[in-house]
């Protein structure tokens, strides 16, 4: 008797930790590179079929640092960052149109559906965001990233001139993005300082980089 309500205990727990968990991307991916930002979502939302309060509801989403429903999408399927500790709750956006939020709430199906847009400062631009974040915390290179976004470049071009490479960074600190491009401030292991111009996106959209939120 005492195995199975240990058994149960551990169940739940697990269960309720589904959502504590951080949620930052760590992998290149195909998931969100037609997506023009994020949308900082409150915690108990609808998502409607389309931009209508008289639309179907698709789902109630709702969610706390340790529960998230419904199980069926999961966290690691609808948010694309979540960090709890400093309240960071963000999804993919499509579109925005006349006050509703097209985001996409099932990142492993490509999956999307309307939210009510409750605040317009919530929403930010990929660009904007990585300017925001990538100069406070930097970035970090993401697995899967091709050999190339380590050259560090004279100018935002592919044809430029590489001048450094990264190797082990300590540090890879945003001081501009440029397109496609990222000007950036480097400190490798060896420490010496390195300063030029990294692809942070393919032209497909995929992400090399992501900042690195602690």
């Amino acid at each position: 008797m005492k195995r199975i309500c240990l058994s149960i205990i551990m169940m739940l727990f697990l269960a309720l930790g589904a959502c504590a968990k951080d949620i930052i991307p760590v992998n290149t991916s195909m998931d969100g590179v037609r997506t023009v930002g994020l949308y900082q979502v409150k915690d108990d939302i609808n998502i409607y079929k389309f931009p209508d309060e008289e639309a179907q509801i698709l789902y109630r989403v709702r969610w706390n640092s340790e529960e998230f429903f419904p199980e069926s999408i999961g966290a690691n399927n609808f948010f694309s960052i979540f960090v709890a500790k400093k309240d960071l709750a963000y999804v993919n956006v499509v579109d925005i149109v006349d006050g509703w939020v097209e985001i996409v709430y099932d990142n492993s199906k490509g999956l999307t559906g309307w939210i009510k847009e409750d605040d317009p400062y919530k929403f930010m631009t990929w660009t904007n965001f990585y300017t925001t974040y990538g100069k406070k915390y930097g970035l970090n290179i993401l697995k899967g990233a091709p050999a190339t976004c380590k050259d560090i470049k004279g100018s935002p071009d592919d044809l430029a001139q590489t001048i450094s490479t990264i190797n082990m960074p300590q540090k890879i600190h945003l001081n501009v993005i440029r397109g496609n491009f990222a000007l950036v401030s480097v400190m490798d292991m060896d420490k010496t300082p390195k300063t030029g111009y990294i692809r942070w996106r393919g032209d497909n959209g995929v992400r090399y980089f992501f900042p690195s939120i602690k």
